[in-house]
């Protein structure tokens, strides 16, 4: 499957799916904890950033103050497609939720309060049956 670059397919075809975890970011000087399977890392100059699950970073007893969910958007987007990330944090700014997008491959990833996670995939899904509205 080749990857979608136009705006308003990718909107249209997010199909944004909820993971029932809890995620946390936390962050570690040097290498992550033996044992730890990070969903995402990213090099600071102040350190590692990990995103991993709640229980294994509490197992762990990794710090964090932010407990979040994890919605994966299962369209295949191109890495240089331009406005789906736009798109979607703005949806969800004007629903007053915050979003950490973290882009793979593949997919994006956004990382809203786990609190108001079923909020999120309402706005999310109703913008994908919306996608004209996703124009900036």
């Amino acid at each position: 499957m080749s990857a979608e670059r136009d705006l308003t397919r990718l909107v249209a075809g997010m199909r944004p799916e909820l993971d029932p975890g809890r995620y946390v970011f936390t962050t570690v000087d040097g290498p992550a904890p033996a044992g730890l399977a990070p969903v995402v890392t990213v090099a600071e100059s102040e350190g590692l950033t990990l995103v991993v699950r709640q229980e294994k970073a509490d197992e762990a007893g990794l710090a964090y103050d932010y407990v979040a969910a994890r919605i994966t958007l299962q369209v295949h987007s191109a890495l240089d497609a331009v406005g789906l990330t736009a798109a979607v944090a703005g949806a969800l700014a004007g629903a007053g939720l915050s979003c950490n997008v973290v882009a793979g491959y593949h997919h994006d990833h956004l990382f809203v309060e786990h609190a108001r996670a079923d909020e999120a995939l309402a706005v999310l899904k109703h913008l994908a049956e919306h996608p004209h509205r996703s124009s900036i």
